[in-house]
């Protein structure tokens, strides 16, 4: 994977002993904002114990697709179920605010074609939770697009997280959010921008060199108003090695819309 590098990143873990064993890693979404409480209440954060402490630490984001389902990235699985957690209803990392919900992984789903090599795709899992997230009024269901449905060049989209704000590692607590355009297959594909690696079966979205995914925003969504709901479009997947927002380098998702057979299958 040499030229582009996985969100999932471990690098400058830092761990906050907070109620209920709660950690985080120290990174964000880079050229965002602060997301308003209550809005994207369809993302998680996906949650490890690294190091068999008793302490959970956020490693990658992603949606809420239905009461018992996480559809996130399959680059960010490297453990058995048992290991991770996921929470739900949550906004700030570093504070307990009684909207989390902490609900166990019974098990995990990868994509049958994905095999650790990001350049040809299927960067795509579901987990089953090992009981049904309820409706406390800061959670809520992810749309789906429709099966193949592509969005237009330029199509604003948000991308939400807790990744890597910056080079240096700022750490942030609360859910970011940043306006990022999505750039078209026949664009994306081109050689000074991802060339062949950028596949039918993904999206880009950005590359204005100021906005863009970085680590620890691995499996989170591209959330994108069609048809009269937000639907999540995208599954983060890969970035730039260096500096995650460099110019014509677009954050990389997986295109959801192209694996609508798997999902409801799996």
């Amino acid at each position: 994977m040499i030229g582009f590098l996985a969100f999932l990143s471990c690098i400058g873990l830092i761990c906050a002993e907070t109620p209920l064993n709660y950690g985080v890693h120290n990174e964000r979404v880079i050229g965002g904002n602060d997301a308003a409480p209550g809005v994207w209440t369809w993302q998680i954060s996906l949650q490890q114990n690294l190091y068999d402490d008793g302490l959970f630490y956020h490693i990658c984001g992603g949606s809420l697709i239905d009461a018992s389902h996480i559809l996130t990235a399959a680059h960010c699985i490297n453990a058995d179920a048992d290991r991770y957690r996921v929470v739900a209803g949550d906004y700030n990392l570093y504070e307990y605010e009684g909207s989390e919900q902490f609900i166990g992984v019974k098990s995990i789903h990868i994509h049958p074609d994905w095999n650790g090599d990001l350049r040809l795709g299927n960067d795509i899992a579901i987990m089953t939770l090992s009981e049904s997230v309820y409706d406390n009024g800061f959670v809520s269901l992810g749309n789906l697009p429709n099966h193949d449905e592509a969005l237009s060049h330029g199509f604003p989209c948000y991308i939400t997280g807790w990744g890597r704000m910056d080079d240096k590692g700022s750490v942030p607590a609360i859910l970011q959010e940043a306006i990022i355009p999505v750039v078209e297959h026949s664009v994306c594909s081109q050689s000074d921008w991802w060339g062949s690696i950028a596949l039918e079966n993904m999206v880009c979205a950005g590359g204005d060199g100021v906005v863009s995914g970085c680590q620890g925003d691995s499996g989170g969504p591209l959330n994108c108003f069609s048809e009269g709901f937000w639907r999540v479009h995208g599954v983060v997947s890969y970035g730039p090695s260096g500096s995650c927002n460099q110019l014509t380098k677009p954050t990389v998702f997986t295109r959801v819309s192209t694996f609508h057979d798997w999902i409801f299958s799996a």
